[in-house]
């Protein structure tokens, strides 16, 4: 039997071999593991790459929202609009500031923040809006941040899966008042663990945030706010040097799988492949399909007996997660993203696949359809 995994991380890895142990062994050689010069280096690197001023490196994707959220202001008492079709961690941020988080529904057919929604979500106690750049394509900036100027809101890009996608030719990240990265192995740009980075245009948030990344110290054993361990080491910011390198040629690549895949379903009746919104240009970190929810485990299912790989990008939405209970939301409130996280899958996409299977993933896609 076939089997073709979303990722196959070791592919990646043979094709950049020699630069990756070199950068490695650079350094084991030096035995300087905490922010050194390739993290610096890497900072301008990543604020170049983004088109932003300043770029800094913590130690995950959820540490950057966290840290960017603290060095924007916001804190206990505070309320942060965000969706509830993502990953935990865009919620948790906003609750480990002490904030509350207010939920915003979808579009049905990006999955991304639907703008049109946000402005009765408003309060006195409304400091920021976290647009979430889902599956590899950006919000609908432009309306975010119209709304966002009107009532004097902060604006913070959830990029965890969207480095390089652009918005109308801006990069993911560069829009809002910082973009949150993260560099969890699985992610476009991945590392060998875990780490993150914030990027900005504000001076003052990047400065605040290299403060708290080390306890809130810019001298050894003087501290001028309260912090967090939070920085990024030498030997993620190596590696990643490596792989921004091949960044855009495999962002390119995902999208030459996707179109390949976008026209052999074409014409699968109960199929949707990704819808691209306008202005954007997708990376696909995930290739998402929708089908009925009455067959979609069913699919699920039939793929992972062919060998393909497929899985679900998120069962339970956060509003009606165990703790968020207190909200005290129901299924209803939310209907978009319920829907979405009964009828969604996704596909491998990945820059390495070859044609083949590629071909074999659409052929068993119309036996199961057929």
């Amino acid at each position: 039997m076939k089997r073709i995994p979303l990722l196959d991380l070791k592919r990646q890895y043979k094709t950049i071999e020699n630069e990756i142990n070199a950068a490695l062994k650079s350094i084991l050689d030096s035995q300087h593991f905490i922010m050194g010069k390739e993290v610096s280096e890497f900072e301008r690197s990543m604020a170049s790459f983004c088109g932003t001023k300043y770029a800094v490196g913590v130690n995950s994707g959820t540490d950057a929202l966290l840290l960017a959220l603290k060095a924007a202001g916001v804190g206990p008492g505070d309320e942060v609009m965000t969706v509830p079709f993502t990953f935990i961690a865009t919620g948790e941020a906003i609750s480990n500031v002490g904030a509350r988080p207010v939920f915003v529904d979808i579009d049905k057919k990006s999955y991304i923040m639907d703008p049109a929604l946000i402005e009765s979500k408003v309060t006195k106690k409304t400091k920021a809006v976290i647009p979430v750049h889902l599956y590899g394509q950006c919000a609908d900036m432009d309306e975010i941040l119209k709304v966002a100027k009107r009532h004097g809101l902060k604006v913070i890009e959830d990029t965890a899966q969207a480095i390089g996608a652009k918005y109308k030719s801006k990069l993911a990240g560069s829009m809002g008042d910082a973009g949150c990265i993260s560099f969890f192995p699985s992610k476009n740009l991945g590392g060998f663990g875990d780490g993150g980075m914030i990027v900005t245009d504000d001076r003052d948030i990047a400065e605040k945030a290299k403060l708290l990344r080390v306890h809130g110290s810019s001298k050894r054993y003087l501290h001028s706010i309260i912090g967090y361990n939070s920085r990024l080491d030498n030997l993620q910011a190596a590696i990643l040097n490596v792989k921004l390198k091949s960044l855009d040629k495999w962002a390119e690549a995902r999208r030459k799988n996707a179109a390949f895949l976008d026209e052999a379903f074409k014409d699968i009746s109960g199929l949707a492949t990704p819808f691209v919104s306008p202005g954007n240009e997708h990376v696909y970190h995930q290739y998402a399909l929708k089908v009925s929810r009455e067959v979609r485990d069913e699919f699920i299912k039939f793929l992972v007996g062919k060998g393909i790989e497929s899985r679900v990008y998120y069962p339970v939405p956060l509003h009606m997660q165990e703790c968020y209970k207190f909200l005290g939301h129901k299924e209803e409130d939310f209907p978009v993203s319920m829907e979405s996280a009964l009828s969604t899958l996704v596909l491998p996409v990945f820059p390495e696949l070859e044609k083949q299977e590629l071909e074999y993933i659409v052929d068993s896609a119309k036996e199961f359809f057929k």
